[in-house]
């Protein structure tokens, strides 16, 4: 099994469970060393989302919104928005591996761990769908993390768009949803959405913790500061920071962003 031309074929498959169940056997196939490594492959630029033959999906501005989670279809369309976050991320994580070939194998074991964990947090939530009569891809979803990794052909823009900006948004956005279902936990399939974000929240810390690593060293090698951050997210989301909301500085700070920045990043003092 050739490493380049099995991430191709994963980022081009278009039926989520033939992803998941192919992505399983080759990174159980990696994980053992059974895999070679041809580096004259031409690298590709993927103009669709994998999910484009399988998925509706828009423009992120006219994605339907989250209804009340007291209500059950309120808590499907949430558990769909995160099915799709989550599958978005396994094509993410596997672009990164696939497309920035001369960076190491630390680069790649740290990017198929990503994919890994992200097709088990996709499972995880795709159960819970099923458990409430629901699946993914039965709603429109947006094709924002597409677009992004679309755009981001470098290293250092990509480490600073996906994990760094937003990816660390979700660590911001997950704590305000779970104070939203705090109060509806008596419903045990509250609980069973409560507990699977938990472990999603504490799982992205890592996650961007390896994409903050990653973007420094794309910084040292291209000898620009760190501060080359806001340059490039000010380039694709234009007023972005600082924020009035408040963002979660203690996951931040695990995930490497320095006090200053978040001063950067936010109006609440960190």
């Amino acid at each position: 099994m050739e490493l380049y031309s099995t991430l191709e074929h994963l980022l081009t498959l278009q039926n989520p469970a033939q992803k998941v169940e192919e992505f399983r056997r080759f990174y159980d196939r990696y994980s053992s060393g059974d895999v070679t490594k041809d580096m004259t492959a031409n690298t590709l630029i993927f103009d669709k989302p994998s999910y484009a033959g399988h998925l509706n999906y828009c423009d992120q501005k006219e994605a339907p919104r989250r209804s009340k989670l007291g209500a059950v279809r309120g808590q499907i369309l949430l558990l769909h928005s995160v099915a799709h976050i989550e599958y978005s991320a396994i094509d993410l994580a596997l672009d990164a591996a696939y497309r920035f070939r001369d960076v190491g194998d630390e680069f790649i074991d740290d990017w198929l761990k990503v994919a890994d964990d992200e097709v088990r947090h996709f499972v995880m939530i795709n159960d819970l769908l099923h458990e409430m009569g629901s699946f993914y891809g039965e709603h429109i979803v947006h094709d924002a993390l597409f677009e992004a990794s679309k755009q981001t052909q470098t290293l250092l823009e990509r480490m600073a768009v996906v994990p760094r900006y937003l990816e660390a948004n979700g660590l911001d956005a997950t704590p305000l949803i779970l104070q939203k279902l705090e109060p509806l936990r008596k419903d045990p399939m509250v609980l069973k959405i409560i507990d699977a974000l938990k472990i999603i929240l504490e799982e992205e810390v890592d996650h961007v913790r390896r994409g903050d690593r990653w973007f420094h060293y794309a910084c040292e090698r291209q000898k620009m500061t760190p501060d080359v951050f806001f340059e490039i997210i000010e380039r694709y989301y234009p007023q972005s920071f600082p924020r009035k909301t408040a963002i979660n500085c203690e996951a931040r700070k695990s995930a490497g962003f320095e006090c200053h920045e978040l001063e950067k990043i936010s109006l609440i003092d960190c």
